[in-house]
């Protein structure tokens, strides 16, 4: 098994589910789902919200849900009261259509620095199928008091 990375290392997944009714994280219909000892992921529906207008999932809904994990990800790696954690940079890669259904993203650190991070994001589809790979850099910075 491998090591927690969270800062709280009793952290269950009930401890960060919140309604999300008026961010895009809602609007998406994006919801948390596992939060392993080193990575955590969510799922989006293939849905009206979500998709382009010729049926296909959105590349844009994509890079939310990438930048959703990733960002969570990185946020439960870093001392709250002191630090936050802000996007720098995300790209993705898309290999696969999906019509319906829901994917899932799952994101995991390939570097945790004291200044920035970064975390990798696999999305998929429901038969488990790579549906794009897409990476998150994060920068950590001092959280301003007052």
């Amino acid at each position: 098994m491998s090591d927690i990375i969270w800062h709280n290392k009793h952290l269950t997944l009930e401890d960060i589910i919140r309604p999300h009714d008026h961010d895009m994280i809602g609007h998406l219909g994006i919801m948390l789902t596992k939060l392993g000892p080193d990575f955590i992921e969510g799922t989006m529906p293939v849905d009206h919200r979500t998709r382009q207008p010729q049926g296909l999932l959105h590349g844009g809904a994509s890079v939310v849900l990438a930048e959703t994990m990733g960002s969570f990800g990185a946020w439960l790696t870093v001392d709250p009261e002191h630090h936050q954690v802000v996007g720098l940079e995300v790209n993705a890669n898309h290999v696969r259509s999906v019509r319906a259904g829901h994917v899932t993203g799952v994101a995991s650190p390939l570097h945790r620095g004291r200044s920035t991070q970064v975390w990798e994001i696999r999305i998929t589809d429901m038969e488990d199928k790579l549906v794009c790979i897409s990476r998150l850099t994060v920068a950590v910075t001092p959280k301003k008091q007052g």
